[in-house]
């Protein structure tokens, strides 16, 4: 409770560059789109303009050992662990895996909206446990554009979407791959030697997220139905 939280700030000249280069990229992501920019492409930028910032005006030498170190920081473990996973989650997509069993599951509740906001909720929360809900959400959204067309009475079809939305959300929470902020916590525990293991985590994070979606559930069910 002693602690003086302006100690650990030992450049507050850096400290306002980070906050300007930060806004930046905040804002590129916001109209990159429209400029065809990828957000890598908007980070990588802001990363390359912060170390030309703080590092542009030091000596060679010193220079070195400033890009050295930075380099040093990063996660470079949690980044390939992404790269890797993505690649995996791209393969189960590109097989044509998550567009089945979305068919499926719009066949199996026969047009009935409250059986598909319930079947898409659960469904969305369990995958996205173990696979990365944005391809899932991505492969869904058009299944459940044309499901809503061939519905005689689709009017109260944004039960559905909310129904994907909080699944794919709250189901990134019952596993340490769930979703990238638990790995990159988890990275940083691992750091301050305090490691997260993967059934550890699960054992207390899977019946929390079951709980959370069965709320969800029964908030859908009645504001809805």
């Amino acid at each position: 409770m002693r602690f003086n939280e302006r100690e650990a700030i030992t450049n507050p000249a850096l400290l306002k560059q980070c906050a300007a280069v930060f806004a930046l990229v905040l804002i590129g992501f916001f109209i990159g789109h429209s400029l065809h920019l990828e957000p890598g492409t908007v980070a990588l930028s802001g990363a390359s303009l912060l170390m030309l910032l703080a590092y542009g005006r030091q000596h060679s030498e010193k220079q070195s050992e400033s890009v050295h170190h930075a380099f040093a920081e990063v996660e470079w473990i949690t980044i390939f662990f992404f790269m890797g996973l993505f690649m995996i989650v791209g393969a189960v997509e590109h097989s044509g895996l998550l567009s089945l069993m979305g068919e499926k599951l719009l066949a199996a509740t026969d047009g009935n909206i409250e059986k598909m906001a319930f079947a898409v909720l659960w469904v969305s929360a369990l995958l996205s446990s173990f696979l990365d809900n944005i391809p899932f959400v991505a492969t869904m959204i058009p299944l459940l554009d044309s499901a809503a067309q061939q519905i005689p009475d689709s009017g109260n079809f944004d039960t559905v979407w909310w129904a994907l939305a909080l699944g794919a959300c709250l189901g990134g929470n019952g596993t340490l791959i769930g979703a990238s902020a638990n790995l990159t916590v988890a990275a940083f525990a691992e750091k301050a030697k305090q490691p997260i293991g993967m059934l550890a985590f699960t054992k207390w994070a899977f019946p929390l997220m079951l709980l959370t979606v069965l709320l969800a559930h029964f908030y859908l069910w009645l504001r809805y139905f």
